[in-house]
Parts: structure tokens; sequence; C-alpha cells
């Protein structure tokens, strides 16, 4: 089973419906539901996610969304060594690098999915766009 980071921007996708993107978006969140492949996220994810919601939802119909998600798919840890990691690293945004590097240290998660590829160019995880991983995933 696939183990994948799922980044802020397939998350805002999601939960914005913003086209064309929201198509794949639901189909990962659905593959998660679905125990097809394990979903993991960040707490700095989160709380972006939660900051861009409350600027047109109030928060106790964010908290259940988000609780909601978090029924599917799985935080990872994020410590020292992942700031430390991050910030010696030759990304150029150090919330990606965060990013990065918490996947890295789970130890089991191959794939950043992100629509933002060009910020993960040093990462030595798979970084795919959820369109191109959901096309390679059902190719054959």
């Amino acid at each position: 089973m696939d183990k994948v980071l799922i980044d802020t921007d397939v998350l805002m996708d999601f939960f914005f419906d913003r086209k064309p993107f929201a198509k794949y978006s639901t189909e990962l969140i659905n593959l998660c539901a679905e125990k097809q492949i394990q979903g993991f996220t960040t707490p700095i994810i989160i709380s972006n996610v939660y900051y861009l919601l409350r600027k047109v939802a109030k928060h106790d119909i964010i908290i259940e969304k988000l609780k909601q998600l978090l029924t599917i798919i799985e935080i990872v840890k994020m410590d020292k060594n992942t700031v430390v990691n991050a910030m010696n690293s030759a990304f150029k945004d150090f919330e990606d690098a965060l990013q990065n590097f918490s996947a890295m240290e789970n130890g089991q998660i191959t794939i950043i999915l992100t629509r933002n590829l060009k910020d993960f160019n040093k990462s030595e995880l798979a970084i795919l766009t959820p369109e191109t991983y959901l096309k390679g995933r059902f190719a054959g």
C-alpha cells in the first residue's frame, strides 16, 4: 500500500472544490478512506488549512471538517531533528523542507503529493501531482 504525504495545496483543492484539481484531491481522499492508500499530513499543513478555511468559515465548522479528515489520514511527527534537517537542507522554502523531512523521518512515506513540484525538487522522495499519481496508479 502506498504511503503518501498530502500537501496543503491538495487539501485546499479538496476543501475549496478548486476546479479542475478538486477531482484528483477528492479521489485521493476517497482512496485513503477506502484504505487503498495511507495518507499522511503534518501539523503545519493542518494549521495552514485551518488558517485558510477560517477566512470563509466559522471555527466550529472547520474543526469538525478537520476532525473528519483526521479519521482517514494520519499526522506525521515533527521534532527537533526534522527542524534541524530542514534548516540544513538545500530547500529554498523552509516550510516545504519541514514537510519533506517529516515525511522522510516517518520512514514509511515514499511519495509527496503536491501541485507545487518545483519547491520539492531537492527531495529524495517521489514528488507527484495528484493527477500524475492517480494516472500512474491506475495505468495498468
